[in-house]
């Protein structure tokens, strides 16, 4: 019976149309294929151009997609994406097509993998350099339960260069345990050009008669003319130098099958069988050259080849521009940055991996010899930056909040007890939007604040961004770290250059006498929003900006304390922050032991969806209307619904 027979089919996607599951993909005849892959780009461009989101991957392995649910019974088969971004061309063919245009939108698709969206997806991930280890483990798992079923896991060389991949593979290349690794290489160059006597060797080098090196050494060099196989006296040697890259994942203990063209399915299908048909025991790795972009000549054509995209015109490739007129907080940090690294020439900054989201690419431009991509590394980009602050320079980590967080032991370890003037500029800090629960950045001042000797910020708007970035560049006794939202800042005007600010002061933003608002980070906007609101309560309501949730300006909180009646810390960040930090002071200083009235809010005691940023500070019931109903609820009074407008 046909899986979905209600389903129209189109001319433009007639092949597609017949796809529900890869058990319907796997019904075509392989002469279909190439023109399935064509359908199904078409497909995905359409689909991004209405939602945005991650693109450019998932144009380079449309074909290996195709081939890896053609050859292998998914899901039984696990198959296992690396980051996941790249996945999308694998949703429309799950049983997810029919959602696609929901993809990052609130109640719709994820932008990885997620476990509980889809049988097809074994292992959620979003962070990179996972799959091998996962891998491994369902590939053991499979073992100590005596079942049949191979295990997939699709890793790109960006992520490739993260340590934990290199760990997997060290561990599976000691054991026995049957797993496949595809190597999506789409830059690195340790590929040569593919072609078809690459695809020759490949195919070669994965049958089962010639799963032996010696024997390899010996088919290849009689395909050679004879003076060369005449004077090959190590064929193995022989073998490996024709086919570059191979060596150090032999020397990992994986079987190198490769380099083959990511975009030829003749050229994928038959090693993708012969690996698959094989019962060797141990770890293979096939490395398949693909094109990041690859079908959409506007991809192709730019330098990061579209990684992420905004809503966009398929014809000319233009995309949605941003209405807000402020600048976002990435740049603003970046220009901020070189205007210190100009008067200091000791200021270094790092990223991993990430350079124009952490917008350290204007950076680099301006000193190319003072900014470092170490790849998808965090735990040596902070490593690193401990060495060159232990030599005297100003190292800049610029590392998401998500991200940093897989450096932790770093932090603690190299950082924090050497009490080495490492700056941490982290970025998305509070929730992100589309990207969701894997990228939101709520943990870092929690688990950065229990640090002995770390300076954290957090700013507010764009100026005060600018204010510290000065001020991390001034302090040299500890670590610091300033956090900043993801998107645009509020509008507000720039200084000229940044100031350094005092250390542990916050401000007054606006004076009142019932209520305090004391925020940290970019909430202030709401409580202005909220003061306003109070005030037609007959409410006098103070917002102070914190600035600092370490140290505390205790000055300025007890000054609250003293002075209204209900005091409410607000950040975008989880419990065991800086409203616990407040929270400890008054304990410990006995201010909780006469009737005050204190409230923290901090992001809810879940993970949240993907959805748009104002949805999910709704969800979190950190909006200036909660902020007012946490007040009135404090006081015993009720919040008054205003009448609809007619």
């Amino acid at each position: 019976m046909d899986s979905n027979p209600i389903r129209p089919i189109s001319n433009r996607t007639p092949l597609l149309d017949r796809i529900d599951i890869p058990a319907d993909l796997r019904r075509l005849p392989e002469s279909d294929l190439r023109q399935l892959a064509d359908e199904l780009r078409t497909e995905l461009i359409d689909a991004v151009s209405i939602t945005g989101g991650h693109f450019g991957a998932g144009l380079g392995v449309v074909e290996l997609t195709v081939a890896l649910h053609y050859v292998f019974d998914t899901p039984n088969d696990r198959l296992i994406w690396d980051v996941g971004h790249q996945a999308y061309p694998h949703k429309i063919l799950t049983g997810r097509r029919d959602r696609i245009r929901t993809i990052r939108q609130g109640g719709g698709l994820s932008g990885f993998t997620k476990r509980s969206e889809s049988e097809y997806d074994p292992f959620g991930a979003a962070h990179a350099s996972t799959s091998i280890s996962s891998a491994l483990g369902m590939a053991v798992a499979r073992d100590l339960r005596g079942e049949r079923r191979n295990v997939i896991a699709v890793i790109g060389d960006s992520a490739m260069s993260g340590g934990m991949a290199y760990e997997a593979m060290n561990n599976a290349g000691a054991m026995d345990s049957r797993l496949i690794v595809v190597l999506n290489d789409n830059d690195m160059s340790i590929a040569p050009a593919v072609g078809a006597m690459s695809a020759y060797l490949s195919r070669l080098l994965s049958s089962k008669s010639f799963m032996s090196l010696r024997h390899i050494a010996k088919e290849v060099a009689r395909h050679f003319p004879r003076r060369l196989e005449d004077t090959a006296r190590r064929a193995e040697e022989l073998a490996r130098s024709f086919i570059t890259g191979g060596t150090l994942f032999e020397e990992l203990g994986f079987y190198y099958v490769g380099p083959i063209d990511g975009h030829n399915i003749d050229h994928l299908l038959p090693v993708l069988k012969n690996v698959r048909d094989s019962n060797e025991p141990g770890p293979v790795l096939i490395h398949a050259v693909t094109e990041k972009g690859h079908g959409y000549l506007s991809a192709e054509q730019a330098d990061d080849k579209w990684h992420s995209v905004a809503k966009f015109d398929v014809i000319t490739g233009t995309q949605a521009k941003s209405n807000s007129k402020a600048p976002s907080y990435t740049s603003v940090f970046a220009k901020a940055l070189i205007q210190e690294a100009e008067a200091d020439d000791r200021i270094i900054a790092i990223t991993a991996a990430m350079p124009s989201g952490t917008g350290l690419n204007l950076f680099g431009e301006k000193f190319p010899n003072r900014c470092f991509d170490v790849g998808i590394a965090e735990q040596h980009a902070v490593t690193f930056a401990a060495g060159l602050a232990a030599e005297g320079m100003k190292p800049f980590a610029a590392i998401y909040s998500t991200f940093l967080q897989r450096a932790y032991d770093q932090v603690v370890h190299d950082v924090a007890i050497q009490k080495l003037p490492v700056r941490f500029a982290i970025d998305r800090a509070g929730l992100v939007g589309a990207d969701g629960q894997t990228h939101a950045g709520s943990f870092d001042v929690t688990y950065l604040g229990c640090l002995p000797g770390f300076v954290i910020m957090a700013a507010a708007d764009e100026a005060d961004l600018v204010h510290m970035v000065a001020t991390c560049a001034a302090f040299d006794e500890g670590p610091s770290a300033v956090r900043y939202p993801r998107g645009d800042g509020v509008g507000v005007a720039l200084p000229e250059r940044g100031i350094p600010l005092e250390i542990g002061r916050g401000r007054i933003i606006r004076e009142g006498t019932t209520i305090a608002l004391l925020s940290l980070g970019g909430r202030l906007g709401e409580c202005m929003k909220a003061a306003q609101e109070l005030a037609a309560y007959g409410l006098s309501t103070t917002v102070a900006d914190a600035r600092f949730a370490k140290p505390l300006d205790t000055d300025l909180i007890n000054r609250l304390m003293h002075e209204h009646e209900v005091v409410i810390t607000i950040e975008e960040g989880a419990i065991g922050g800086f409203g616990s930090h407040v929270l400890h002071y008054l304990a410990m200083n006995s201010l909780l032991d006469h009737g005050l009235k204190i409230r923290t809010m901090v992001l809810p005691d879940i993970f949240l969806d993907h959805d748009s940023p104002q949805a999910q500070y709704d969800k979190a019931r950190l909006n200036a209307r909660h902020i007012v109903e946490t007040a009135l609820s404090a006081l015993g009074r009720e919040i008054i619904e205003q009448p609809a407008r007619a």
